[in-house]
């Protein structure tokens, strides 16, 4: 297997001063973002998870990190979540996955999993009653209109 370099992004719990950026800076090749709450790097290693643990290892105690993400999706279309619970958190999390009879990590994916597809039925029935009330009150055709100059209004471009 080779080894590839790995695009992680890193979510903090804080933005970052003007030191720690600097000295982060050099510990790894790194951007930010305008406010220096998110950070991408590349990691070489041989898988993106490896390279995960060794950002978190390399910066973990260092940077007020949140969570660790690879910047791309696998071949699955998935994102790899590197989250470092405190022990407490990680204990009841164990505690729950035993108890349900499934490993820590798979117990975690199906949580989120889950929290997303509520997410998703959530947000669609929103745009479902925003939709329905503002048909009350024009035509489609004329709703369809506004939404295609919605859409393709570009901020700062004349009108």
């Amino acid at each position: 297997m080779t080894v590839a370099h790995h695009a992680l992004e890193v979510a903090l719990t804080r933005p970052l001063t003007a030191a720690e950026l600097h000295h982060a800076a050099r510990l790894l090749p790194l951007a930010t973002n305008h406010d220096a709450t998110r950070l991408m790097t590349l990691v070489r290693a041989k898988t993106p998870g490896r390279a995960a643990h060794r950002l978190r290892h390399r910066v973990g105690a260092r940077l007020p990190v949140d969570v660790i993400t690879t910047h791309y999706p696998d071949t699955d279309g998935q994102i790899l979540l590197n989250i470092d619970f405190p022990p407490a958190v990680h204990a009841a999390i164990c505690d729950t996955a035993h108890r349900t009879g499934q490993p820590p990590e798979l117990f975690i994916r199906h949580a989120i999993h889950r929290a997303l597809d509520r997410h998703t039925g959530v947000e669609a029935a929103r745009l479902d009653r925003a939709i329905l009330d503002l048909l009350a009150g024009t035509l489609p055709a004329h709703l369809l209109a506004a939404v295609g100059r919605a859409l393709t209004h570009i901020p700062g471009a004349p009108q």
